[in-house]
């Protein structure tokens, strides 16, 4: 064994919880050895007499903890310590520790749920979230519950919040391992990094420093390859001769990671990477570490189907991963691209993986294990709504049926290493998919700025040589390379025929939900059958096509910008989908022509194929579509219309069975009352001169009405015998006419039990009082009204006692003498 690492102070807690309880908890910060120790002091203790298998988040890490802990052993790879990630294994007869890559486990549980032959299970770097790791740890507990209980689990981590993966655990011990094995110093900046500095000239500025400054190699974390690629573009030339960039990521083929892994013969290594690097990994010669302070992660949007990659500031657990790679063999230095300041601003952990991707996998497995995510014991259950589009999308590629159970088609695409959408395209397309399967599944092999048609990529894919002579676009050589290998993997897992498919049909059979129709306009803009917009970059020599498949966009909610597509052709749509494309009979309101509309049309999901004028769409139809510009427009209100809601309103107090007629409730029943009265109406201008007052007052029983007219009359006969509107939309009922059409009243008038609000006008039609008393009106106020009024309009009567007098409207003829009484 190696020397005397910080994980074995915390070795003999950790085998006592095992024996005891079968499963614990190990909380050990970065470079304390738990990767490459704990298995071998697991199987030293002879805790169990089957295959210790335990899980890493990435292949690269996978691969260099069997090769560490196979050179620990004196042996070679595959001999007692063996791995097995997607694509190649290692392993033999005599393999007790296998190191897998998270997916490997799922399979494995799904073929034989019992995991006959593995004693242990180990999550290593379980604070990273990962969905598999969740998925695996979950299908653990049960099949240890269920089928296995002798079987041990062992959860891993160095910034992990324990105690409640140990609750779920079933309140199992936590055993903690102390410190790093040397100090890290950390180093912020002075103040804020200006604004008008990009991100990568900013690190390219630190590395220089952390260069000057210190002695031995640097590991520089970036969030992606584009941004190592331009720093070390930056750094080239401005680092002394004996500097050797080193790029470390995830789509590098083996052979250079490990170069970055290595020593360096001679020098110092500057390393380049992603989060790649954050854990399982040691990394020779590393000191100093330069932290970008970004992270980049994958968030779903279930509104739209697609996932975007976000570039976001790293939480404080992953900082203290990334500063703990300078103290693995060392005492060591980190620099942050940020200040002290900004540190304290710092989410403290990443969000696990099952809130923000793509739970189409996670759904196929779960509907393959036959459970819904309720019955399994997940330490963050997925979110229903993204869980739900999910399964709706495994149902439209055939995966589950109606009741979310999975189909046959189902099983088979759960047995390939592939998204959902890509195992569908291969087993329906057959072994001819593989390379285009392999592509999708990887990241763009041409550089940015190459156009978005798809075929080229298939091209550099068929024949890198050809394609090299007759595009301008360079292709990553590494990345076709990979892509070429994990198609040949691809075709010896294909079943069925070949198919004899064109490029378009087979990304149409992965994506039936985007394929995309060019709307109308200059702008290459395009509505997806899924209902999403889409946008092609301006000038791309595909924006001019009417038909497409996109199978890459950048996932914005709004309008996604196309990243990928190929065109296709209709007659091949109608082949591939011709049982999904219809007739549809559509009358509906048109918002901007502000009016019904009513077409027939021929769909393929929201794409709209042919598109003719339904010359005889029913009454009823145009009614129903007219009630949603009625939403549009609001209610068309005359004046008899408020005053009859406000009588019902009012005597709802004291007649409760009366309907609402409140503007709001009226707006939410308006199917109720208002459709059998829509006919001819389609046009704002047709419901502009449209009187609703019927459509009110059909509302009422002939009773409801009867009681109405008595208590809250819809007008007031004055003493001449006329009848004026009675206004109830105040707080009192009320009603407004000249003073002298009032003469001989001697009582006030009183509505639904409430006196009347009168508003009394000059001949000149002014008011000149408002009272809710016409008898003490005539008794005070009338004498002085009269008193200015006569001298006003002195052809008008002003009698000095008008309950007295006879009501008129009339004028004395003129040349008539004045009164002077």
């Amino acid at each position: 064994m190696p020397g005397q690492l910080p994980i074995h102070d915390a070795i003999p807690a950790l085998l006592d919880a095992l024996r005891g309880r079968g499963r614990a908890v190990l909380q050990a910060p970065p470079g304390a050895g738990k990767t490459t120790v704990v298995p071998l002091e697991m199987l030293r203790a002879g805790l169990t007499t089957g295959r210790i298998v335990m899980l890493e988040p990435r292949r690269l890490a996978a691969r260099a903890a069997a090769e560490r802990m196979a050179e620990t052993l004196g042996e070679r790879v595959g001999e007692t310590v063996g791995y097995r990630i997607r694509g190649e294994a290692k392993v033999s007869k005599a393999t007790r520790i296998e190191v897998v890559t998270e997916g490997i486990l799922t399979r494995m549980i799904q073929s034989a749920p019992d995991l006959p032959g593995v004693g242990a299970v180990i999550f290593d770097e379980f604070h990273e979230r990962s969905l598999n790791a969740d998925l695996g740890l979950a299908l653990c507990l049960e099949v240890a519950g269920a089928l296995r209980e002798d079987m041990i689990l062992l959860a891993m981590s160095a910034t992990l919040d324990a105690e409640p993966v140990g609750r779920l655990m079933g309140d199992v011990p936590v055993v903690t391992s102390e410190g790093r094995s040397y100090p890290v110093e950390t180093r912020w900046l002075d103040r804020p990094r200006p604004k008008r500095q990009r991100f990568e000239e900013g690190v390219a500025d630190l590395v220089e420093r952390a260069v000057t400054e210190t002695g031995g190699g640097v590991l520089v974390f970036l969030p992606g390859e584009g941004e190592i690629r331009r720093v070390e573009a930056l750094l080239k030339g401005r680092l002394s001769p004996g500097c050797h960039l080193r790029p470390l990521f995830g789509a590098m083929d083996f052979a250079a990671q490990r170069a970055a892994i290595a020593p360096c013969p001679e020098g110092r290594k500057i390393v380049l990477a992603t989060a790649i690097a954050e854990t399982s990994l040691t990394i020779e010669d590393i000191r100093v570490v330069v932290d970008g302070g970004r992270a980049r992660r994958a968030r779903f949007d279930p509104g739209s189907g697609m996932s975007r990659l976000v570039t976001e500031r790293v939480t404080r657990a992953e900082a203290t991963q990334r500063a703990g790679r300078a103290g693995r063999v060392a005492e060591g230095l980190c620099f942050r691209l940020w200040t002290r300041g900004e540190d304290g601003a710092l989410a403290p952990f990443p969000p696990p993986e099952i809130e923000a991707a793509d739970l189409a996998g996670l759904a196929l497995e779960l509907a393959l294990w036959g459970a819904e995510p309720e019955a399994l014991p997940f330490l963050t259950p997925p979110n229903p709504g993204s869980y739900a589009e999910a399964q709706a999308l495994l149902k439209m590629l055939g995966a589950l049926d109606t009741r979310n159970l999975i189909t046959d088609h189902g099983r088979a695409l759960a047995a390939l290493p592939l998204h959902p959408r890509l195992a569908h395209m291969l087993a329906v397309a057959g072994p001819g998919a593989a390379p285009m399967a392999a592509l999708l599944a990887d990241r763009d092999p041409l550089a940015r700025g190459a156009p978005v048609d798809l075929s080229l990529r298939m091209a550099a894919i068929h024949d890198p040589r050809a394609y090299a002579e007759r595009h301008p676009h360079p292709a990553n050589r590494g990345a076709v390379e990979r892509i070429r290998a994990e198609a040949k993997r691809l075709i010896r897992q294909a079943r069925g025929a070949e198919a004899g498919m064109s490029d378009a049909g087979m990304a149409a059979l992965a994506y039936p939900d985007r394929v995309g129709l060019r709307r109308k306009g200059d702008d290459p803009r395009y509505v997806l059958s899924g209902g999403k917009g889409a946008v092609m970059p301006e000038g791309d020599p595909m924006s001019g096509a009417r038909l497409i498949v996109a199978t890459d966009l950048d996932g914005d909610p709004r309008e996604a910008r196309i990243r990928q597509a190929i065109e296709i052709g209709e007659a091949e749509l109608r082949d591939l989908y011709g049982d999904r494309i219809g007739w549809e009979d559509v009358c509906a309101w048109d918002r901007r022509a502000r009016r019904v509309v009513a077409r027939q049309q021929e769909r393929f999901g929201a794409l709209i194929l042919d598109d003719r004028l339904w010359k005889d769409a029913p009454q009823e139809a145009v009614a129903r579509a007219m009630l949603d510009g009625v939403r549009d427009l609001g209610l068309s209100w005359t004046d008899a219309a408020r005053r009859f809601a406000a009588r019902v309103t009012l005597c709802r107090e004291s007649m409760p069975d009366l309907p609402d007629m409140s503007e709001a409730a009226l707006m939410d029943t308006l199917e109720t009352w208002l459709l059998p009265f829509l006919g001819g109406v389609k046009t704002a201008r047709d419901w502009k001169a449209f009187d609703i007052l019927d459509a009110l007052r059909a509302r009422l029983t002939w009773a409801q009405m009867q009681v109405l007219d008595s208590s809250a009359p819809a007008h007031f006969l004055t003493p001449l015998g006329r009848k004026i509107p009675i206004d109830y939309s105040g707080e009192e009922p009320e009603i407004t006419l000249r003073l002298q059409e009032m003469f001989g009243q001697t009582e006030h008038p009183v509505v639904a039990g409430r006196r009347l609000r009168v508003t009394l006008l000059s001949p000149g039609q002014k008011p000149v009082q408002t009272t809710t008393d016409i008898p003490g009106f005539w008794a005070t106020s009338y004498a002085d009204v009269r008193k200015d009024m006569r001298g006003r309009y002195p052809r008008h009567p002003w009698p000095e006692d008008p309950t007295e007098a006879d009501p008129t409207l009339r004028a004395k003829p003129r040349n008539t003498p004045r009164n002077t009484r």
